[in-house]
């Protein structure tokens, strides 16, 4: 059983930072980490975009499309084929700012981010593939059972199936935790989430995100 499933879209800059630090916390406690998906475009289907939106309205349709390919790799190779397609793409969109590479030709953006990784370039053929988006909705449902709508990415679930499972959008955070650091904000974060009673933990005031 995982300790801790991710809900992501991999568009979403402040879900990268906040992966990157779940990533740390998984190697040095060795947690176990389940990758699931959730996506803008969808959430943002009943809001619909107009027209000084549609940068993200584009943008959240390639994180549809980075999402079924990264349902493509799960369904060949697992949940962890979906941790490194995520790290690769994420590395390339945010850390390499790739951004208007990805804008311009998706396709290429995608190939170019998993063959820099060493992985399977075929993942990107599940692009295209809408079949796939049934399951990328159902996470994205599941997510939003779980927190209640009028959130975003990512959301986090802490224990999942035990008694004291716990989920939370975030936390959204500006920079990456290392080392100490990471474990303390872990440790904060899960007693808050698996904490009896425990509804909310909010503020709108953000610093920029930084991907170092």
């Amino acid at each position: 059983m995982a300790d801790l499933e991710f809900f992501f879209d991999p568009i979403c800059p402040w879900a990268w930072i906040t992966s990157r630090w779940v990533s740390e916390v998984q190697k040095l406690r060795s947690y176990d980490v389940t990758w699931r998906f959730i996506s803008l475009r969808m959430i943002n289907e009943e809001i619909g975009y107009n027209e000084s939106s549609e940068v993200h309205r584009q943008s959240h349709f390639i994180g549809t499309q980075i999402l079924r390919a990264a349902a493509l790799a799960r369904a060949e190779e697992g949940n962890e084929a979906v941790g490194k397609l995520y790290t690769a793409v994420g590395t390339s969109l945010h850390n390499n700012k790739k951004h208007d590479e990805m804008m311009n030709n998706p396709t290429f953006f995608l190939v170019d981010a998993l063959s820099r990784a060493n992985l399977n370039v075929d993942w990107a053929k599940g692009a295209d593939n809408e079949e796939f988006d049934a399951i990328i909705r159902e996470e994205t449902n599941l997510a939003f059972s779980r927190t209640g709508k009028g959130v975003g990415t990512p959301i986090l679930t802490f224990k999942p199936g035990q008694d004291n499972e716990g989920s939370f959008f975030g936390p959204v955070i500006s920079e990456i935790p290392r080392g100490d650091a990471a474990l303390k904000l872990w440790d904060a974060i899960e007693l808050i989430a698996t904490s009896t009673g425990m509804a909310e933990l909010k503020r709108s005031i953000r610093s920029a995100p930084n991907f170092k």
